[in-house]
């Protein structure tokens, strides 16, 4: 496998950093910096959004012919490392990367004509509505329930772990319109306006004191059956589709970026003998291994890409990407946490808000860590667990 860029993908390399010296203002990627999870809040993501949507760059992955780039699978990886490497914003992945994709294979003409380009725009912020209070990784479990009431479902039961419902004025949600026969056989998948009557939703404020999760409380909600997409029944198949698009994406570029930060401190920061943290051999050797998993997962990266642009879609190497690269991550949360010290534990919520004119307490960089850390604990559950993950592959790779 040759990772060396032809003289044509580094022409574009250049070009989008042309593009990002250009368009990345100072807002823009202090927003970037300080994002702590997988979503940079609305206000932000969607005005890097607008940006991209302007210069027809915000759908890489979509087909030309709904809106994308026409991009190769290489000049795709060139993009995303290095949008990571410069640090912007990250968009919302909820309607980009997982309801544009779903529609596409099992959206009707209609919901495509409709959907698809709110999307692309940012007019549609949309939410995910799997998981529910005993129903998480068990997602076949999931008991909102759907009555057929003529040309209408009406809705009642909860959803949670929502992220961004507070801002969504869509939802793509799983409910349960048959509970006869398995789990599985008897979800539908739905399309809904968050403006509904009967729709509540309540904050769930995390462990890094961020608003970005919430509950979702559906009473009587009428939702019409033209919002189904797949069929009645077979909302697990269309499920199941989605999810090899939120378990995907390049773990590796960031992982680089996280780790040089690391390393940028331990050339300032001292350990308990007064010594820089580059200079202790038990820490040094933490940032080396860390740095082969980080190019292991590069290689991986590339033969995927490889099967991309020989027209697979990412199956279960996509569970494969998602284990090993979410742990990874969490590995370099720990390793960051270690670094910094005693300057994680300093709650710095206001230093931390984009435009702020508060001093951070220790490193500047590492304010960020701790509620990275604690944001990303989840990391390896959402999307279906790690456990879940390994369980797909056994099978379909292994054959168990």
């Amino acid at each position: 496998m040759n990772l060396d860029l032809t003289p044509a993908d580094a022409a574009f390399r250049d070009e989008v950093r042309a593009f990002l010296d250009e368009n990345l203002t100072p807002g823009l990627a202090e927003a970037g910096r300080l994002t702590t999870s997988v979503f940079t809040d609305r206000d932000w993501n969607l005005a890097w959004q607008k940006v991209l949507y302007k210069k027809g760059w915000v759908a890489p992955s979509w087909p030309v012919e709904y809106g994308g780039t026409g991009w190769s699978e290489m000049q795709k990886y060139i993009w995303a490392s290095e949008c990571t490497r410069a640090g912007t914003p990250n968009l919302s992945p909820m309607g980009l990367r997982m309801c544009g994709p779903m529609l596409m294979k099992f959206g009707t003409p209609a919901q495509k004509e409709f959907y698809l380009p709110r999307i692309l725009s940012g007019e549609d912020y949309w939410c995910q509505g799997y998981s529910e209070p005993g129903s998480g990784s068990d997602l076949a479990s999931l008991q909102l329930k759907a009555v057929s009431d003529g040309d209408d479902y009406v809705l009642n039961g909860t959803k949670i772990w929502t992220t961004h419902a507070h801002f969504a004025n869509r939802m793509f949600c799983l409910v349960r319109t048959d509970g006869s026969g398995k789990p599985q056989e008897g979800i539908t998948f739905l399309l809904l306006d968050m403006d509904t009557p009967g729709i509540k939703v309540e904050p769930i404020i995390t462990l890094a004191g961020e608003h970005e999760v919430n509950q979702v409380f559906f009473d009587d909600v009428r939702v019409p059956k033209k919002n189904i997409v797949g069929a009645e029944n077979q909302g697990w198949t269309v499920a199941k589709y989605l999810l090899e698009f939120e378990r995907g994406g390049a773990f590796a570029a960031s992982l680089a970026v996280g780790l040089e930060k690391i390393r940028e401190i331990t050339a300032s920061e001292r350990a308990g003998d007064g010594k820089r943290l580059a200079d202790d051999p038990a820490f040094s050797r933490k940032i080396a291994e860390a740095e082969i998993e980080v190019k292991a997962m590069e290689m991986t990266e590339h033969r995927v890409m490889a099967e991309l642009a020989g027209g697979k879609n990412p199956g279960p190497a996509s569970s494969m990407l998602k284990a090993r690269g979410t742990e990874m991550r969490q590995r370099l949360d720990e390793i960051a946490i270690e670094t910094i010290a005693y300057y994680a534990g300093v709650e710095q919520m206001a230093a931390r808000a984009p435009g702020s004119n508060v001093e951070p307490v220790g490193p500047a960089d590492g304010m960020v860590f701790m509620p990275t850390y604690l944001n990303n604990r989840a990391a390896s559950i959402y999307g279906g667990s790690n456990e879940v993950q390994r369980n797909i592959m056994a099978k379909l790779v292994l054959g168990l």
